[in-house]
């Protein structure tokens, strides 16, 4: 299999000098193409820190952390951005643009693409929404939506340009139980068909049966009983038919 995230004796640290804090010790964990992992802890473990430096969103600055082959560690500003185009970002807060209709805020997912015309970004946009069950809510505003729906709006434009890596934090936090059993079930499918790696952050033990792995962080350390690891294998529930 394809190593898509390749993570190696990583540590990160908050602040400088006097105020410096170490949040992440020493991280190794590998992760395949086609894989769901789910990341858990407690509050304040380093969950949310890992994610967004694997997504670029952040410089990683000591040890080794290779996204799709390429190494962020002590990244550029521009690499990171160019890292970022190949990731899928669905956050707790569906983060859609209230002034922006269902088709417009996916479409803005597209927008770092170039190479994409303006009428394929609208084909797929819509395509997208279709198959998250809201081709009738086009043009719909945010405030026209439910929980549920917006939260499909931001897994449709998260997927809709087709990303290697999808990286979600708490996404089913502000859903109730159903909600939040259809948004993962969703993302599970999309992704296998899409063939692309999710790392999802969750505290929703009601979701952990679409991991393929599950991966558990404590104060800025990867650990399972008491001794770092790498990664708990996950089987599969069979009842979701993947």
């Amino acid at each position: 299999m394809n190593k898509i995230i390749s993570i190696h004796n990583l540590s990160y640290y908050f602040g400088q000098g006097t105020l410096r804090k170490q949040v992440l010790f020493n991280i190794n964990l590998e992760i395949y193409a086609g894989e769901i992992v789910i990341l858990t802890g407690p509050s304040g473990s380093g969950k949310t820190t890992l994610l967004t430096l694997v997504g670029g969103l952040r410089s990683a600055q000591s040890g080794s952390l290779q996204v799709l082959e390429r190494e962020l560690c002590n990244a550029s500003v521009e690499q990171l951005v160019q890292a970022r185009r190949h990731n899928g970002y669905i956050f707790q807060a569906h983060n859609l643009h209230g002034s922006l209709t269902a088709l417009q805020n996916v479409k803005m997912g597209l927008e770092l693409h170039n190479h994409i015309g303006q009428q394929q970004m609208q084909t797929w946009s819509v395509q997208m929404l279709e198959q998250v069950g809201l081709g009738n809510r086009l043009h719909y505003y945010p405030d026209q939506l439910s929980g549920g729906q917006k939260q499909r709006v931001a897994i449709a434009r998260a997927l809709v340009s087709r990303p290697r890596i999808v990286l979600a934090d708490e996404p089913t936090a502000s859903l109730d139980s159903q909600s939040g059993r259809d948004v993962v079930n969703l993302m599970q499918k999309l992704a296998k068909e899409q063939a692309c790696t999710i790392l999802m952050v969750t505290h929703d033990h009601r979701i952990l049966d679409i991991a393929d792995r599950i991966v558990h962080m404590e104060d800025g350390k990867l650990v399972q009983e008491g001794s770092i690891q790498q990664a708990v294998p996950m089987k599969k529930s069979s009842h979701l038919g993947f």
